[in-house]
């Protein structure tokens, strides 16, 4: 199971359109594969025959057979996704959290490209994209109509050369170019400072190949300028996931040595496996166990853990995980929901995932399941406290997406799902109130930046260490599973 975990892969976060995806890299056993439905390929083989015969123009053999694939694949579930050779490399390469290009988490929206973030101190950060920007030509390709993996494509290439991109500002009811010239995207993941005496914060932002050692380095460095740390913030919000190891060793940064940090089941053996916060499932093969550098207090600090609807996947495991345990309180909004795994299988004979040469495949194939059994897949993590954005609420939180509003979404497999009749409402009075908000200079829209002294919601964490009043929400309430389409 170690060694399984040390190769577990990436989540690349668009919460949305499936791109938060916790991998597993596997060699496919072909021993294992179910019969085949002699009857429906032979149809597939004729559907083939025709179109390549009957078709007004020539066609690619070997795309029409990739297209075929990636239809199959991704009429799954939202995050199950077919890799060519090109889009192979990508994904590889997303893991190190390097690679050449704008620097934006995305989703799709409408047919559309949207921005769920620009990654801090990247080229569209620097060009000023924000989040919820419509992304609608990608130099002369209008978007509309391309999946998010042509978008992506199109987004990348090499190192100083440029891109021109339309975007659509909402709020501001605009459209404007943006000419950004891509460069390599190293994205520090961690960040942290000492509050004020006594209190912390540490933040994660994805989590990477780099993530267990940045997070050690930080944590030793406020403990050196403070080290008597009466609490501690981890702040988990808008994080989309990322390796599941790195999760582990998070994870086990705070827990007992062998407490489940998660679990996962699916139809398979290989699926059903328990993940405990040991060493084996979280360092590189051969490394040294970084953990044992971290001061003893680690294990004992008052912890809390902020969240909100960007959370998703491995940052939903770390929540959950240290909730269940005790070992912190959770404050915030309700998360995203991503609790389905997705292991990647070479389609080339007798390579494992890391060798693939040619086309994999990603798809689902077991749900996570904190410590105590609940499922994360469409429910997310439920804070302890539910606390606002700011003093005035969380006005467009019902606006933004989450696991179960995704098209054709994994149920969490753990009852009936409920739909909330408020929900509708709700986003009608959101709408409303961002109309009245893009009337506003744009200085006061501007939200206040993770860690500073006008963050509402690390403000009240602090209050929760003091033993002062902490402002509850009174509109957020545990959002319930909705009626999947069928």
């Amino acid at each position: 199971m170690g060694h399984k975990l040390k190769i577990t892969g990436w989540i690349a976060l668009g919460a949305l359109a499936g791109a938060l995806t916790t991998v597993s890299l596997q060699t496919v056993a072909r021993n294992t594969l179910a019969p085949l439905p002699l009857e429906e390929l032979q149809q597939l083989a004729a559907a083939f025959g025709l179109v390549k015969a009957n078709y007004v123009e020539p066609v690619d053999e070997k795309k029409l057979i990739a297209d075929a694939i990636a239809g199959m694949v991704s009429s799954l579930d939202p995050h199950s996704q077919y890799f060519d050779k090109k889009s192979l490399k990508e994904f590889k390469e997303s893991t190190s959290g390097r690679f050449i290009g704008v620097g934006i988490e995305i989703t799709q929206e409408d047919g559309l490209v949207k921005v769920v973030s620009p990654i801090e101190g990247s080229p569209a950060f620097r060009a000023g994209l924000k989040t919820n920007d419509l992304i609608t030509k990608i130099d002369d390709t209008v978007v509309k109509g391309l999946s998010l993996n042509d978008a992506v494509k199109r987004m990348r290439g090499e190192p100083n050369t440029k891109v021109l991109l339309t975007i659509y500002r909402k709020d501001e009811n605009r459209t404007f170019p943006v000419t950004i010239t891509r460069e390599e995207i190293k994205q520090q993941s961690v960040r942290g400072k000492v509050i004020e005496s006594g209190y912390a914060w540490i933040r994660i932002s994805q989590f990477q190949e780099r993530t267990t050692e940045d997070f050690v380095k930080k944590i030793n460095e406020i403990y050196k300028q403070e080290p008597k740390i009466k609490g501690l913030v981890l702040d988990l919000r808008n994080d989309p996931g990322g390796l599941l190891n790195a999760a582990v060793a998070i994870s086990a940064a705070f827990l007992p040595e062998n407490a489940v940090v998660v679990s996962t089941n699916g139809q398979t053996p290989d699926s059903k496996q328990v993940i405990k916060a040991m060493a084996q499932n979280y360092m590189r093969r051969d490394s040294a166990d970084i953990l044992r550098t971290l001061p003893a207090d680690i294990k004992k600090v008052p912890l809390i853990i902020l969240v909100n609807e960007g959370s998703a996947s491995a940052s939903e495991i770390v929540a959950g995980a240290l909730q269940d345990h005790k070992r912190a309180t959770v404050i915030g909004s309700q998360t995203f929901g991503k609790g389905s795994v997705q292991s990647a299988l070479c389609l080339d004979q007798g390579y494992s995932f890391n060798d693939c040469p040619n086309a994999a495949v990603k798809i689902t194939t077991s749900r996570y399941y904190t410590p105590s059994g609940r499922s994360i897949q469409a429910k997310g993590i439920v804070p302890d406290v539910m606390v606002d954005e700011t003093e005035e609420g969380s006005p467009y939180a019902a606006l933004r997406m989450r696991e179960a509003d995704l098209e054709k979404h994994l149920t969490s497999g753990q009852g009936e799902e409920k739909k909330d009749p408020a929900r509708e409402k709700a986003r009608e009075d959101a709408i409303k109130r961002l109309e009245e908000e893009s009337r506003k200079p744009v200085a006061e829209r501007r939200p206040p930046e993770f860690g500073s002294d006008k963050d509402f919601q690390l403000m009240q964490a602090i209050n929760q260490f003091k033993g002062k009043p902490v402002m509850v929400s009174k509109t957020l309430v545990e959002r319930k599973e909705e009626p999947k389409d069928n």
